[in-house]
């Protein structure tokens, strides 16, 4: 499973450097502590999936996985870092954007290069996964996958359903009608026992895998499909979710790549070994 999982993302990342090699390279991001506002993620193996017989089918099966130590950012990426992303690689400002990379929504509610006044910690949102991985690179960094996300997202709990325990609690999430509207802020709520926030509800989040029923945790057989997109996943639950099972820790939903909506966004990792 460890080898399988590493080859795909092997695969993945060669296909988007591909696929982005037409385009005038990002600059990247100089900083000197790489890791600063990340959490080290300690290796381990866990069951990936649900057991849960009202869960989405393509929760199953519930495989083993080994997960290797890794980084991941402790909040969602904002409006001011993606900001500084597009003031650095104007080739990514929303009106610059390859039409290819995106599906006409991309930076909705920006005003240009600006996000909503009052909107600066907020998880940046309307970002197509193209452009989510083209940020990661930018930061010397990259996208999940979903063993790495869904293992985050436990916290170190096993086998529970939300990153806090098994009962839903709004208090600890953006989600739902209660706190409908829009984003909220990153860190609003408290982190899980790894000290990562965020990883119910707010946003959605971008992960590097192709979206398959049959088995997504290692590699792609016969992805789903349409207009010629293999579909992304996205996990975490959206602030649009009123279904609990949505904020779950193996609550999964499948975009094209160059989805574009204001309950979509991303963080990023990095590993340890390169």
């Amino acid at each position: 499973m460890k080898t399988a999982i590493n080859l795909f993302m092997s695969l993945c990342l060669g296909i988007a450097i591909v696929c982005l090699s037409g385009m005038e390279g990002c600059e990247t991001e100089e900083a000197s502590a790489p890791t600063a506002g990340m959490v080290l993620i300690p290796a381990g193996e866990f069951r990936m999936g649900s057991d849960d017989t009202d869960a989405n089918v393509d929760e199953h099966p519930v495989p083993t996985v080994h997960v290797d130590a890794f980084y991941m950012d402790a909040y969602e990426v904002t409006n001011l870092d993606y900001q500084r992303f597009v003031r650095a690689n104007p080739q990514w400002q929303k009106s610059r954007i390859p039409e290819a990379l995106h599906d006409g929504n991309y930076l909705f509610h920006w005003n240009g290069n600006n996000y909503p006044p009052g909107a600066a910690n907020h998880p940046v949102g309307s970002v197509s996964w193209y452009a989510a991985m083209a940020y990661a690179e930018w930061a010397g960094k990259r996208l999940p996958t979903e063993a790495e996300w869904e293992y985050a997202a436990r916290g170190g709990l096993s086998g529970k359903k939300y990153p806090w325990g098994d009962t839903i609690d709004r208090s600890k999430a953006n989600y739902s009608v209660p706190h409908g509207g829009g984003t909220t802020a990153v860190g609003s709520y408290a982190a899980n026992g790894y000290g990562l926030y965020d990883m119910s509800g707010n946003v959605g989040e971008w992960c590097l895998n192709e979206y398959d029923l049959d088995d997504v945790r290692t590699i792609s057989r016969g992805a789903r499909t349409k207009n010629n997109q293999t579909f992304r996943v996205t996990r975490g639950g959206q602030w649009i979710n009123f279904v609990e099972e949505y904020v779950q820790v193996t609550g999964r939903f499948a975009y094209p790549p160059t989805f574009t909506v204001s309950y979509v966004g991303f963080r990023c990792v990095r590993s340890v070994t390169p």
